[in-house]
């Protein structure tokens, strides 16, 4: 297991960074690779298939309380540098997209702002387009480092938070990514540690 000590950052001062780069006029493009997908609870006009070069999609962020607790920590996915990650690419019209980022905090940086926000091209019917992306440094205490086939086995059979499983979100993951013609080779061997551990039951949000 990794982990670094850092100071906590100021989530709201990271908003504020975010909202002036977009600046307001036009408008905003988000980039989701994980429930995102399957959930994003925020208004938009379109959604579009994308791929982002230089970034990929793993299993190597730390939950203690969506997926996990303290005590049992679990996993949610994160956009790692290196490679390159397909998903899908959200517009959201100007007049909501001061509220959306507002969702959006809550949402992802509810805790001292544990991922980097940053725009990264994607590739649209529109042409390519900035896309605000939730991002995660090997340096942060939420990247997990390199995990053992049996910590996955572990995880999944045990870490659930309010939200859920480690495993249902794994799996709910697995399963919208394919509804949308997205092979996931990596998140696939992973779950496949789960094939001998017993779903657990959903939580009701």
């Amino acid at each position: 297991m990794t982990t670094h000590a850092t100071a906590p950052r100021d989530a709201n001062a990271l908003l504020a960074q975010v909202r002036h780069q977009w600046g307001g006029h036009d408008d905003l493009w988000v980039f989701g690779y994980g429930s995102l997908i399957w959930r994003p609870d925020f208004e938009h006009t379109e959604r579009h298939l994308t791929r982002v070069q230089g970034w990929h999609r793993t299993l190597k962020m730390w939950s203690r309380v969506n997926r996990g607790t303290p005590q049992c920590p679990g996993l949610v996915l994160a956009l790692l540098p290196g490679g390159s990650c397909q998903g899908m690419a959200f517009r959201v019209p100007q007049c909501a997209a001061d509220d959306v980022l507002q969702q959006l905090w809550q949402r992802e940086m509810p805790l001292g702002g544990v991922y980097d926000p940053r725009w990264l091209p994607c590739s649209t019917p529109h042409g390519r387009v900035p896309a605000l992306a939730f991002t995660l440094s090997r340096r942060s205490p939420a990247y997990t480092g390199e995990l053992s086939a049996a910590q996955y086995r572990d995880i999944f059979r045990n870490a659930r938070g309010r939200f859920g499983s480690t495993l249902d979100y794994a799996r709910q993951t697995q399963d919208s990514l394919r509804q949308h013609g997205i092979e996931d080779r990596a998140l696939q061997a992973l779950l496949a540690h789960a094939d001998d551990a017993p779903p657990l039951p959903i939580l009701s949000r």
